[in-house]
């Protein structure tokens, strides 16, 4: 309970990754490709196609910071990613397919105890996204968060893609707080490791009850889901 009471009295911003902790990016993309997939008569899994998709993005997001010759868009990265599994699934589209499947990204809904428990919170802490998403694709999803943020700040900013350093260096200028009185939540254990390194507070959502991995970036507090992390922080 002392971690709980200093992390009460010295974290002042919660910034939130989006796609996989505030909205339900696997379950929102397997909802929206499947009618596609068996219209172009693919058996195979549609949530095994989106875990390709969003592996196949990682890498490339990951391969685009080191290269550092230039920040790539999210929504392009998207595009060559969805292409990609497509073909690796030999499955015949076209551009425009490949464009409104990326386009539901902007359109995922919150996970069901994510808006009660971000209201919570928000009476008590500066709340903020800090997403790989471009700065439009966030402001197009506004609509669909169910809270008012305080801030919504695309790593377009900084011109990395977390976890790069720069984009949690650039969120705390913009947010005009000190890294140490941010705690950045995440669903990605890269995201936690990212933000923790530069000096920010990090809680992991362990939604899938994995093992966060052996790391000298351990996250500050390890909760199953939103509604927890407000239980322990209000």
């Amino acid at each position: 309970m002392e971690k709980i009471a200093l992390l009460r009295r010295e974290v002042k911003v919660l910034t939130f990754d989006l796609y996989g902790t505030v909205v339900d990016m696997q379950g929102g993309l397997t909802e929206v490709v499947t009618p596609f997939l068996r219209q172009k008569g693919w058996d195979g899994d549609p949530y095994r196609f989106v875990t390709w998709w969003r592996r196949t993005h990682f890498e490339n997001s990951m391969i685009d910071s080191l290269c550092d010759r230039g920040h790539t868009p999210y929504r392009e990265i998207g595009h060559r990613a969805v292409s990609y599994v497509l073909e690796r699934a030999g499955i015949a589209h076209t551009n425009a397919e490949v464009q409104s499947l990326v386009a539901a990204i902007e359109r995922l809904r919150p996970f069901p105890e994510v808006v009660p428990a971000l209201k919570r919170l928000k009476r008590h802490y500066r709340i903020a996204i800090l997403s790989n998403g471009d700065r439009d694709m966030l402001e197009a999803a506004r609509p669909y968060l169910g809270v008012e943020f305080d801030a919504l700040i695309s790593v377009q900013e900084a011109g990395y893609f977390k976890p790069h350093p720069a984009t949690y260096q650039k969120a705390a200028e913009i947010l005009g707080f000190s890294r140490s009185s941010i705690m950045h939540v995440a669903n990605h254990a890269f995201d936690c490791i990212g933000a923790k390194a530069f000096g920010m507070r990090t809680a992991f959502i362990n939604r899938r009850n994995r093992p966060f991995g052996d790391t000298p970036h351990e996250p500050d507090l390890i909760v199953r889901n939103m509604e927890e992390l407000a239980d322990l922080l209000t």
